[in-house]
């Protein structure tokens, strides 16, 4: 299957403050890439609970979209359209993607702690459901001119879907790819990142390879490699499950996605799509 997006950056939004700022950095990479952004919000359950405890009519959510819209407009001089969905939030927001041809999601998340756990955990479920990479985003704001992507391989799964995904984003961004791998010279995922930095090479990515610490845990090394290096964006992908319909996280993944320094994290679900890198 050939790529066929739309040039949109898609914002699931619950109006919160992490949420504004997810909403916010779309806007900033909106401009960077020259695409529209398009904000989201799935009514449901705890919308309509919203809405009755406020006495809202259910026109109050477009309002407050179009409020924002209008907003994030100004400051960054992109278009922002907006609309709701009536649905769930753990399959809707793929769905609307999928349907309106986004290149990315930004998702805002509060993590996996105190009261905003079942935010965290609709962040993996969104991550792992998604056809589109999906920008987990925290409350901490950060520049959205990603020239500095880490990416970390912890397997030697899926390296040629590793690396299609790795280049298109790098060519997206212009950005360099560090590629930190756990692993010993002749085993299996260190002769996968190897194979992954050729093919970056071939399609012209700048890229940089570093071995992890091999006695160190390597969902912190990554986050602390990030950290040091100032990388702008941690990229994961993830493996696919054997029926293609939902992907797996990697064992050091959720780690990095509710990372504490709160840097951005791009999640790539492997598919079949295909791009082409010429010119």
């Amino acid at each position: 299957m050939v790529a066929n997006f739309n040039k949109i950056v898609l914002v699931p939004t619950d109006f919160s403050e992490v949420c504004n700022n997810a909403a916010s950095q779309a806007v900033d990479t909106a401009k960077l890439l020259n695409y529209k952004v398009v904000l989201l919000h799935v009514v449901d359950n705890d919308t309509k609970a919203y809405l009755k405890d406020e006495k809202l009519p259910a026109e109050a959510i477009d309002k407050m979209l179009s409020d924002l819209a209008n907003e994030l407009h100004v400051q960054g001089g992109v278009t922002v359209e907006y609309l709701s969905r009536e649905g769930s939030i753990f399959t809707t927001i793929s769905e609307v993607a999928n349907e309106i041809g986004a290149n990315l999601v930004y998702l805002g998340t509060h993590g996996k702690t105190g009261i905003q756990r079942f935010t965290g955990s609709f962040a993996l479920k969104v991550v792992v459901s998604s056809e589109v990479p999906v920008v987990v985003v925290q409350k901490r704001p950060y520049t959205t001119q990603y020239k500095d992507i880490v990416l970390p391989i912890s397997t030697d799964l899926s390296t040629e879907e590793k690396a299609k995904w790795a280049t298109f984003i790098a060519k997206q961004f212009d950005a360099t790819i560090h590629i930190l791998v756990i692993g010993d010279a002749g085993d299996l995922t260190y002769e996968s990142a190897h194979e992954i930095a050729r093919l970056l090479g071939k399609n012209d990515v700048k890229y940089t390879f570093t071995e992890a610490e091999k006695h160190s845990q390597f969902g912190r090394q990554t986050i602390d490699y990030a950290t040091s290096n100032n990388a702008d964006l941690i990229m994961i992908i993830t493996s696919p499950e054997k029926n293609r319909v939902s992907y797996l996280l990697g064992s050091y993944d959720e780690e990095i996605i509710f990372n504490t320094t709160q840097l951005p994290v791009l999640c790539v679900n492997p598919n079949d799509i295909e791009f082409d890198f010429k010119g």
